[in-house]
């Protein structure tokens, strides 16, 4: 259907663009990549597998061949109107699907705005997409899931505010991808959902004049949701019973609209869905040759969290159920994930620099109870993380959709679909630099301590230290064209600990690019 769709989305506004007469076939990027892993250990190092848009694999051997074409929007920035498009195709070896379609895609601009149809790597916000260990709510970790996306992607200027107010986000609905995986990881032994569906959205502004001052703050709030399809629970006699949630036009608006809870209906249907997001911050300081930020990420489960405020003061007897008092719960922001970015453009050794501090062991405390006939004391603690009791969890083909400190379901070995550690305190660091014009590199260096969970927290505490140390060098043009483009990357990572396992590996990656011209000039 997602094909059928960007086929259509294409051929509505064909029209449009070819009065401008620029066909849409001409000029367009391609990228070819091969890449080989290998390790050893129980799986690949973190950071040969995380943060790449699921395009990856835990296997001590792994690799793939990968095809991308595309036609993007900016091509058209010069117009009112745009249209972008692309394919990316995988043959991966050792990966959970043997043919993956990662991206495949259409869009149109007008303006500002933009509609996207299809599955498209869509990047992070107010962090640095190769040194930040990562956004807990709309990340980098897991493959896209195909959607319906209205955004505005840059900044847009409130009128009237002389340039000191710009905003921008999105709204999207889709459909996840892993139906197949999820029957195979856990057997039908355990909790599997089928025909989920997907909903995100997000709204940032941006205070500050660049003309006036060099400081800016930058305010946002990403949630997302899953809802609708059907949820598989293990009874306990065994069996498997199949739980109808509520998909339609009313769950999309349940979704769309944050409140209410998880229940279980005398039907079987689940009124509300898995509704998780974050709050953001971060604070810009750009003077001419060097720059820094401090931003925050702090994620939420459920109502409580959003408001941090949850409301009590029920009566007893007749009234348990009424809220007779005016009273609420204030919950502390503990959870966090803080950041520091340093930018230095004109120095070549090290022009990047992250700093990151992440603690979520609080999640509204250890404590729930809901308010009942025998005590009405309302206490909603226990959050869970990623976890859900009807879905299965924050996750995509078995990879968290944020934070990869969070460990992802990929990693378990007793066949459920669950993260089994999201209570975890990390420290974590990124450097980046061009020595030359032809040579990039990262370095990331990460020491994370985990709990498990409230529900089945670790006997002992587990560490772990993750490093990378990664390098690209753009070989030089030839004069044939074949010769022109081509990238070389290598990569050498490691785990040392309990949580992650001891793990050693090397990465290369083989990649050309270029750009295809059909007309003849």
């Amino acid at each position: 259907m997602k094909y059928i769709a960007i086929a259509t989305l294409l051929a509505v506004t064909f029209n449009a663009h070819a009065q401008q007469r620029e066909p849409l076939a001409d000029s367009l990027d391609y990228r070819m990549e091969r890449q080989n892993s290998a390790s050893a250990g129980d799986h690949s190092p973190l950071w040969l597998h995380a943060n790449k848009y699921g395009l990856s694999s835990l296997k001590t051997t792994n690799g793939f061949w990968r095809a991308i074409i595309e036609r993007p929007l900016s091509r058209d920035d010069s117009r009112r109107w745009g249209i972008g498009y692309g394919l990316d195709m995988a043959l991966t070896d050792r990966y959970t699907s043997r043919f993956v379609v990662q991206q495949a895609y259409a869009e149109v601009r007008w303006l500002k705005g933009v509609i996207t149809v299809g599955s498209k790597e869509q990047p992070m916000q107010l962090k640095d997409q190769e040194l930040s260990s990562g956004s807990q709510t709309l990340g980098i970790n897991a493959r896209p899931v195909p959607q319906v996306r209205l955004s505005l992607p840059d900044y847009w200027t409130i009128p009237g505010t002389h340039h000191w107010l710009a905003i921008k986000g999105h709204i999207a609905y889709g459909k996840t991808t892993d139906d197949h995986w999820q029957t195979e990881f856990t057997q039908r032994q355990y909790k599997y959902t089928q025909s989920t569906l997907y909903h995100s959205k997000a709204g940032y502004l941006r205070i500050g004049n660049a003309n006036k001052i060099i400081v800016s703050l930058e305010l946002g709030l990403e949630m997302a949701a899953q809802f609708g399809g059907t949820s598989y629970l293990r009874q306990s006699d065994g069996s498997m019973k199949a739980y109808h949630n509520q998909g339609g036009l009313k769950g999309m608006i349940k979704a769309l609209v944050p409140g209410g809870g998880d229940v279980l209906e005398t039907e079987n249907r689940n009124a509300a869905g898995n509704t998780l997001g974050s709050w953001l911050a971060r604070f810009n300081f750009d003077a001419d040759e060097w720059g820094f930020s401090l931003y925050a990420d702090h994620f939420f489960e459920d109502q409580s969290a959003l408001t941090h405020l949850s409301p009590d003061g029920y009566g007893e007897g007749d009234q348990w159920n009424t809220q007779v008092k005016r009273r609420y719960n204030l919950y502390a922001f503990k959870d966090m994930l803080w950041g520091f970015e340093l930018r230095i453009p004109d120095q070549r050794w090290m022009n990047k620099m992250v700093l990151e501090y992440l603690y979520t062991k609080y999640q509204s405390g250890a404590m729930y109870h809901d308010h009942d006939q025998t005590l009405s004391d309302q206490i909603a603690g226990l959050d869970n993380y990623y976890n859900h009791y009807l879905y299965t969890g924050w996750q995509h083909w078995g990879e968290v959709m944020g934070n990869p400190l969070y460990t992802s379901p990929i990693y378990n070995s007793d066949h459920r679909i669950a993260v089994e550690n999201n209570r975890t305190v990390a420290c974590h660091l990124g450097i980046a630099g061009d020595p030359s014009s032809r040579l990039h590199y990262r370095l990331l260096a990460t020491w994370q301590k985990g709990f498990g969970t409230y529900w089945a927290p670790f006997p002992d505490p587990r560490h772990n230290v993750s490093l990378l140390a990664e390098a690209s060098y753009r070989l030089r043009d030839g004069k044939e064209r074949w010769t022109r483009g081509w990238t070389l990357r290598g990569a050498l990572a490691m785990d040392s600990g309990t949580l992650l396992g001891d793990n050693y590996g090397v990465q290369l990656t083989l990649i050309k690019n270029g750009i295809l011209k059909w007309r003849k000039r």
